[in-house]
């Protein structure tokens, strides 16, 4: 045999220990669990669950094979599912699973494989969801309760998993939404109800307005009125006081009050302009020029008998319109001795 032939058979000698000893081992990390089949049964479960086994194992080369499945938490996305609540809603809910494989060899003997577990997991959880929310409202789905719902799923989950050799940690709704074609109805009723709202808060809010723009209106309606009577009142209380003043003012020298009131004509006649009047010396206006001396010295029998209004008099009158002294800036000491020497010189001319 020559020396290529003798490297040819001991590199194929070489190929098939390899091969040899790659069909006799097999490694297991932390993150496995492997169970070993023998013409596709199972013989044996390494690194289970709850042991720590992981290395380098030896086989049968060609007679046994490994089947490897996750130590680890395993996270499962249902597609979501519309269900109907008790109070007839209907809801679609998005729901999730976290499971982990705890018995390898029941797990391989009942589903097989991943993709049938998943299968399976997602019909349980359907019909747990369907079993426990069909018994609430949506209230109850959409509030604090939600958690205890969930708690429920999963214990019935678990329960009906179990016999898949997997534990359910966890179960999750991550969104629960009304249908599309409801959507759309609640959101308008929704929106309805909001501005039925705000149409009745509107109205009540005019009515307030116009309650109190009404109420307002007759008030001040109401005070002017009774302004303007107490005005009205005043007013007549006060020229009633001037009247009798005047007439008794008038009543003390008749020929001097006539006299004033002809030199007023002659005043507001000719004014402070530059107009020029022709008038006959026996003109009224002319009466009392070249009497001095005259008016005034004697008083009327009427004038003595309407005369003599004294200081207490005025001020009794002044008290009658609800006014005092002090209103009208008078000084009542002034008054009464203005008042005494008045009589007084009428004494000494009667005298």
């Amino acid at each position: 045999m020559s020396g290529r032939a003798k490297l040819i058979v001991v590199g194929v000698i070489l190929l098939a220990a390899l091969i040899l000893i790659l069909a006799s081992t097999f490694k297991v990390t932390e993150t496995e669990q492997v169970i070993l089949l023998q013409f596709g049964e199972p013989r044996k479960v390494v690194n289970q669950s709850g042991k720590d086994e992981p290395g380098l194992r030896f086989k049968t080369p060609f007679v046994q094979n490994v089947e490897y499945f996750e130590k680890r938490i395993v996270d499962f996305d249902a597609p979501p599912e519309e269900i109907i609540l008790r109070d007839r809603k209907r809801l679609v809910v998005d729901a999730f699973i976290r499971y982990r494989i705890i018995d390898p060899l029941t797990y391989f003997q009942t589903v097989g494989s991943e993709g049938v577990a998943r299968s399976r997991l997602g019909a349980i959880l359907n019909a747990a969801t369907r079993e426990v929310m069909g018994r609430v409202d949506l209230v109850s789905v959409l509030s604090g309760e939600r958690a205890e719902l969930m708690l429920q799923i999963r214990h019935q989950v678990n329960r009906q998993s179990a016999q898949f050799g997997m534990d359910v940690i966890d179960v999750r709704v991550r969104r629960a939404d009304l249908p599309d074609e409801n959507s759309q109805a609640v959101y308008a009723r929704m929106n309805a109800e909001r501005a039925q709202e705000a149409q009745e808060f509107r109205s009540t809010g005019e009515a307030n307005k116009r309650r109190i723009i009404s109420q307002a209106d007759r008030e001040a309606a109401i005070i002017l009125a009774e302004a303007n009577r107490n005005a009205e009142i005043i007013r007549g209380q006060g020229d009633a006081l001037a009247a009798r003043i005047f007439a008794q003012a008038v009543g003390r020298d008749p020929e001097f009050f006539s006299f004033y009131r002809s030199m007023q004509a002659m005043t507001e006649a000719l004014g402070e302009s530059d107009t020029t009047m022709v008038l006959s010396p026996d003109s009224e206006l002319f009466t009392y020029f070249g009497t001095v001396g005259e008016i005034g010295v004697n008083e009327t029998e009427t004038s003595q008998r309407v005369g003599g209004l004294g200081a207490e008099d005025i001020m009794r009158m002044i008290s009658d319109l609800g006014m005092t002294a002090s209103d009208l800036e008078l000084d009542v000491d002034e008054l009464r001795s203005g008042m005494d020497t008045g009589a007084g010189a009428n004494s000494a001319l009667e005298n």
